[in-house]
């Protein structure tokens, strides 16, 4: 496209970032009159960028007849009269209201053009000013994706840069005032904005009316550095304006530009101290919240305050499942706490800066913060990075701005410590002249770019799920020469094709010296991720490794209702339009409504900032950046079969951060349990009420297993030869089995079916992989893991014992396995041994050349439906899988089986629990089914089936069967995080081999 072109373009299609705007500068709370204009604005939406026309513009232009627009909110959220006209109604799952996709745009690739069909809402909104009103800023703080702007009729000028604020100089007058507002769904900001979410336009954060009175401060920038050796802080504040800084605490009175020395208590993410004051002009006083420290890398280690940092991160997107990125304080404030109670330490604010009050919170609760740009071109890729705009001088302007408006807005952060430049933009020179301008403006911090193969711009090497194996070489500096080793272990070199050495020596030494972030890892997708624990031993073993940002916080679903009046979460597959994201959004810790997922208890484990290791003593570590452990308490309890023995408290010292001590286990451990399981518990609780969390939180813990009984020895002697063959109905003491298929009906007064030998599970998220990488679920669907069949091929029995052997295979191909179910009389239980052989070409079968794994190896029983409540003694109380426990403990638990599901939005494997001893399923005045491990199992416990499971799209589709369906598994494979990530690590995974177990199995009365 010409140069003449270009300029012949609308502006909503300009490579320019805006125009009449006045300069960016840092958010800050002041005393100078302002008023917000959030509310109810007049609205009428249009199918192009022309909009309404121009009528609109005029002041006394009547909007009676248009709708109402809350403001802040995206219009695709709202309930308004869309488009043609009609009926109010949501544009919820249509393909005019929230369109979700990761990497591709939702319009064709033709930069900077947009469609015609460009969705266009006009804004009015109408306010008074009283008498005496002065010069003002209007300033608004999130408009998706381009607006224009008019005051009073008067054209204010245009921006772009969707999570930015833009600001102009506001022709108000006293009394009535008119602000219109253009906003344009698509615009050549969108090629900018590919950032993996939902695609929201509207004025979505607050606007405001900023009075700047004579000698106001426009500006200011914090300067507070902190010297760890002296333990001084060294502070000086620049301004637009002259002005005075006052910290009263510190004694400090100065002018801006004058530098003082003093004492202090540095800030941290976990000694977040912020000495409160102000600056003030003669015509306007800015609070100041400072804190102190310093940030540098040192011989290729990220330190704060002179100590070495790690990570512990979530990715956040803006997010709630009923206003989108418009969010509240009071949201915010949640989100925080949450991460706080959750031993979560940082967060990466994916893929561009926040609403400006959680900046705000995070100083003041606490979060180290990495500092994303708005700016992520992901969807170049279709077109093999052809055009990517970091690479084309026309978008310089735009790229730079958006950059300078990041920074200026949120300079005076202690929280932030780390600057990143964009997310998944490939490489281009505008990155080095971005990074070149962040030296000037603020080499206080360092900077991070993951996606550039060079480095040459990143102070970090950076990737996003790298597996286990490769992470340990990074961490010893052993990683494979090259550089830009992709989440599926491809090398790139400068052009972004595939190749085994593309990045030139210098560049490889250097990027070899520098820390190393797990950007991200560990995709939270549905039920997931495992590995947690494997992750953070490998980081914490490492001092190059500061840490990593799981993917994500929050899934981002909507809360939608179906035609049956029945509430559902809505995902990407629920709009019909191409491209499309799928499910792909549902990737949090946290539920859409912020209800914790099972994975943060698994986060929460693997992130605790207390090591406590129980064994022949107790070694208590802190692993604290900055605090010492005299905030919390030290408390023990003996538990013999879940049930406590005693207790107390231990006396600890007020650890300094990297301290540990040893401490001798309590006397009552010693005491033997008996026939019972003794479990020994150290728990670390806040002493006292915190900003995030009442006293007596539990910040982490550790467990030993003091003494758990052998099980018995077999009653009868191996059965040898053959027995009577069997007819009609059984009987083997409490027992009744069918005599024909050899399964087991009745268990004293409990009737029952069952065991089939089960060897499926509903995929999870992780088992679909991502694409054809990984596709676990592909190759159960095409082996038929799905579609078991069972033949009986042997049943006989003696006095005391029952067998039955037989076969269970998929339809279609040939392998198999066979099994062996040996029942014998135990008192007045039953005890079954269990065999089972793996038989057939299992492996690289010729019809899919891929090995096949076998999700599950269990039984399955069918109990009665007024069974409802299951109490266990083993790992929980939520699910576990096995590699993913070791955030729950060890313990004795009861819920209602309806609690066991956990409520994933899309149907998925999901409610295991691990290392289970004993179990008992009851209801109501019925009689118990009591289950005994021999070694210990895995359970799950529903009213549906796995396929049920697996056949359902919506929670709501799940149906009670009538039966309670309980899975007693020798072993289940482990959730892994293959939905982005790396294959399931081999020894989570289930080895076909000859393996035997055994059950004890009891009616219990009640």
């Amino acid at each position: 496209m010409s140069t003449e072109d270009r300029d012949r373009l609308p502006y909503w299609e300009s490579t320019e970032p805006g125009a009449g705007r006045r300069a960016p500068r840092a958010d800050a709370v002041s005393d100078a009159r302002a008023r917000s204009l959030n509310g109810r604005w007049r609205f009428r939406l249009s199918p192009t960028a022309a909009g309404t026309g121009d009528a609109f513009l005029a002041p006394d232009f009547d909007d009676s007849t248009w709708d109402e627009m809350p403001v802040p909110s995206h219009w695709v959220l709202e309930e308004f009269t869309p488009l043609a006209g009609g009926t109010a109604r949501s544009m919820r799952g249509t393909a005019e209201g929230p369109l979700y996709t990761n990497t591709a745009y939702p319009i064709p690739l033709d930069a900077p053009r947009v469609p015609t069909e460009n969705p266009t809402g006009d804004y009015r909104f109408v306010f008074d000013l009283p008498e005496g009103w002065g010069d003002s800023v209007l300033r608004f703080q999130g408009v998706d994706s381009c607006a224009k702007v008019w005051m009073n009729g008067r054209e204010l000028g245009w921006s772009n840069g969707s999570r930015l604020p833009f600001e102009f100089d506001a022709p108000v007058i006293p009394g009535r005032n008119v602000l219109s507002v253009r906003v344009h769904r698509w615009s050549s900001g969108t090629y900018l904005e590919d950032q993996d979410m939902w695609w929201l336009p509207g004025i979505f954060r607050d606007v405001e009316l900023i009075e700047r009175p004579r000698g106001a401060i426009d500006d200011h920038f914090v300067h507070a550095d902190y010297d760890a050796s002296t333990g001084l802080g060294t502070l000086r504040v620049d301004a637009s304006a002259d002005a005075v800084v006052e910290i009263a605490e510190l004694g400090i009175r100065m002018a801006t530009g004058e530098t003082a020395e003093v004492a202090v208590e540095p800030w941290s993410a976990d000694s977040p101290r912020l000495y409160r004051g102000t600056l003030s002009s003669a015509g306007e006083t800015v609070a100041l919240a400072v804190g102190f420290r310093h940030v540098e890398i040192i011989d290729g280690v990220f330190t704060v305050n002179g100590r070495a940092v790690t990570l512990h991160g979530v990715n956040r997107h803006e997010h709630h499942p009923d206003t989108g990125r418009a969010l509240d304080r009071e949201t915010m404030i949640r989100d925080i706490v949450l991460m706080k109670r959750a031993n979560i330490d940082a967060v990466r604010t994916s893929h561009y800066p926040p609403h400006p009050e959680f900046l705000r919170l995070c100083d003041e609760y606490g979060l180290w913060v990495v500092l994303e740009c708005d700016l992520e071109t992901h969807g170049f890729i279709y077109a093999g990075w052809e055009g990517n705009p970091p690479a084309e001088p026309r978008w310089r302007d735009a790229l730079m701005d958006r950059l300078y408006r990041t920074v200026e807005r949120d300079k005076n952060h202690p929280s932030i410590v780390i600057w990143s430049l964009a997310n998944e933009s490939w490489v281009g020179d505008a990155f080095t002249e971005m990074r070149r301008w962040l030296d000037r403006r603020d080499p206080s911090r360092p900077v991070l770019y993951e996606r550039d193969p060079r480095y040459r711009d990143s102070d970090f090497y950076s990737l996003m799920y790298p597996s286990l194996e490769l992470l340990e070489q990074i961490g010893r500096r052993e990683e494979p020469r090259g550089g830009r080793l992709g989440m599926h272990g491809i090398v790139f070199d400068d052009d972004g094709e595939s190749d085994s050495d593309g990045v030139a020596d210098a560049d490889d030494a250097r990027r070899r010296t520098l820390p190393f972030l797990l950007v991200e890892y560990a995709h939270a997708m549905g039920n997931g991720p495992g590995s947690l624990r494997d992750y953070q031993r490998i980081i914490d073993a490492h001092d190059r490794l500061c840490g990593g940002f799981v993917w994500e916080w929050i899934d981002h679903g909507f809360t939608a209702v179906a035609p049956d009046g029945t509430s559902f979460i809505m995902h990407g597959d629920d709009v019909d339009y191409e491209p499309r994201g799928g499910r792909f959004s549902l990737h949090g810790v946290v539920f859409s409504d912020r209800t914790p997922t099972p994975a943060l208890t698994e986060l929460a484990k693997a992130y605790e900032p207390i090591r406590i290791e129980v064994g022949d003593e107790i070694r208590i570590s802190n692993r604290r950046h900055s605090a010492d452990a005299s905030d919390l308490r030290f408390a023990w309890r003996l538990e013999h079969d879940g049930i406590e023995a005693a207790s107390g408290m231990l006396a600890v010292a007020a650890l300094a951060p990297g301290e540990s001590i040893d401490l001798a286990l309590p006397p009552e451990a010693s005491a033997p349990a008996g026939a019972r399981l003794g479990v020994l518990t150290v728990e670390a609780r806040t002493a006292r009420d915190a900003l995030w969390a009442p006293a007596g939180h539990v910040v982490a813990w550790g467990q030993r297993v003091i003494d758990e009984p052998v099980a018995a020895a077999s009653a009868i002697l191996p059965v040898r030869g053959s027995g009577a063959p069997a007819h009609g109905e059984i009987a083997l003491g409490a027992a009744r089995f069918d005599g024909a298929t050899g399964r087991l009906r009745r268990l004293g007064d409990l009737e029952l079916d069952g065991p089939w030998l089960d060897l499926h599970r509903a995929p999870t998220e992780n088992d679909h992989g991502q694409g054809a990488l990984n596709d676990l679920a592909a190759v159960w669907s095409a082996t038929g893991m799905d579609r078991m069949l069972h033949r009986t091929d042997l049943v006989e029995h003696g006095a005391e014992w029952l067998r039955v052997a037989g076969r269970t295979a998929p339809t279609t191909h040939p392998h198999g396995v066979e099994w062996t179910m040996l029942w014998w009389t135990d008192g007045d239980g039953i005890v079954l041994d269990v065999d089972v052989d793996f038989v057939g070409p299992w492996a690289d079968t010729p019809y899919m050349h891929r090995d096949i794994w076998v999700p599950r190896l269990g039984l399955l029983f069918a109990l009665p439906g007024e069974l409802d409540r299951v109490e266990w003694l083993g790992r929980g109380p939520g699910e576990t899988y096995a590699d993913s426990y070791e955030g729950s403990q060890l313990g004795r638990f009861a819920r209602s089986i309806d609690d066991l599901q956990a409520p994933y939005p899309v149907p998925q494997e999901n409610g295991n629990h691990v290392q289970t001893r004993w179990l008992e399923v009851r209801g109501a005045g019925s009689t118990a089914l009591r289950v005994e491990g021999r070694p210990a199992f895995d359970f799950t416990a529903r009213r549906w089936t796995s396929l049920d499971l697996q056949r359902a799209a919506k929670p709501f589709e799940l149906r009670d069967s009538g039966r309670v369906w309980l899975n007693l598994d020798h072993a289940q494979q482990g959730v892994g995080s293959a939905s982005v990530g790396p294959a399931l690590p081999e020894r989570y995974r289930i080895p076909r081999q000859r393996t035997s177990w055994s059950l004890r199995m009891g009616a219990v009365a009640r």
